[in-house]
C-alpha cells in the first residue's frame, strides 16, 4: 500500500510539472517542417529535369552567379541575430539599426532578383514558357523569391510599429519566431543556388 502511495504521489507531482509544449513553438515548427517539403519536391523537380530542355537558351547561355545578392541574403542572417540580442538587452536602439540592416540586405536580394529576371525575360528572351529549363528556373527561384517578400513584409510591420513607439520588447518570442522563418529560406537559398546556378553549369 505505501509503494502504490509513493507511485501515485509521483504520478501527481509529475503531472504537475508537465506543461503543454508552446503553441507558436510548435506553430512554427510545424510551418518550417510544411516548407521544408514544398521547396523537396521544387529541387527534385529541377534536378530531374536538369539538362533535359531540347530548345536554348541553356543554363551557361545566359545565367550569372548572383554573389553579391547570395552574400546579403545569407549576410541577413546574422544582422537578425544581433538585433534579437540588443532586443533581449533591452537596447531598442540597437534593435532598430541591426533589424534595419537585415530589412536593407533583404531588400537588395529582391532588388537584385528583379534585374536578374529582367534581363531574362527581355534580353535573353527566357520565360517560364520558353523550355524545361525556364519552367524550373522561374518556378524554384520565384518560390524562394515569394517567401522573401513575404518575410520582408513582417520586417516592415515590425519594424515600422517599433518607430512609431510600440513597445515591441513585450513581443521578443515572436521576434524569435520571424527570425527562425527567415533563417530558414535564407539557408534554403544556399540549396536553391546550388541547384540553379552551379549543377546546370556542369550538366552543359
Amino acid at each position: 500500500m505505501a509503494q502504490d502511495n509513493v507511485i501515485a504521489a509521483d504520478a501527481l507531482q509529475m503531472e504537475r510539472e508537465w506543461k503543454l509544449p508552446d503553441r507558436g513553438t510548435i506553430g512554427v515548427i510545424f510551418l518550417i517542417i510544411t516548407e521544408t517539403a514544398l521547396f523537396t519536391m521544387f529541387v527534385a523537380a529541377d534536378l530531374i529535369y536538369i539538362g533535359k530542355s531540347l530548345t536554348g537558351p541553356y543554363p551557361k547561355d545566359v545565367l550569372e552567379m548572383p554573389i553579391i545578392a547570395t552574400v546579403c541574403l545569407l549576410s541577413s542572417s546574422g544582422t537578425i541575430v544581433f538585433a534579437e540580442h540588443a532586443l533581449r538587452r533591452n537596447d531598442l536602439g540597437k534593435f532598430k539599426i541591426w533589424w534595419l540592416v537585415t530589412i536593407l540586405l533583404g531588400l537588395y536580394f529582391l532588388y537584385a532578383t528583379g534585374a536578374e529576371w529582367h534581363k531574362l525575360i527581355y534580353e535573353d528572351h527566357l520565360t517560364i514558357a520558353t523550355n524545361l529549363f525556364g519552367t524550373t528556373f522561374y518556378s524554384l527561384v520565384g518560390l524562394h523569391a515569394s517567401h522573401v517578400v513575404v518575410g520582408m513584409t513582417f520586417l516592415l510591420i515590425v519594424f515600422i510599429t517599433t518607430i512609431f513607439g510600440f513597445p515591441i520588447q513585450t513581443q521578443e518570442r515572436r521576434v524569435k519566431f520571424l527570425s527562425w522563418y527567415w533563417h530558414f529560406f535564407d539557408w534554403v537559398w544556399v540549396i536553391v543556388f546550388t541547384v540553379v546556378y552551379i549543377l546546370p553549369l556542369k550538366v552543359f
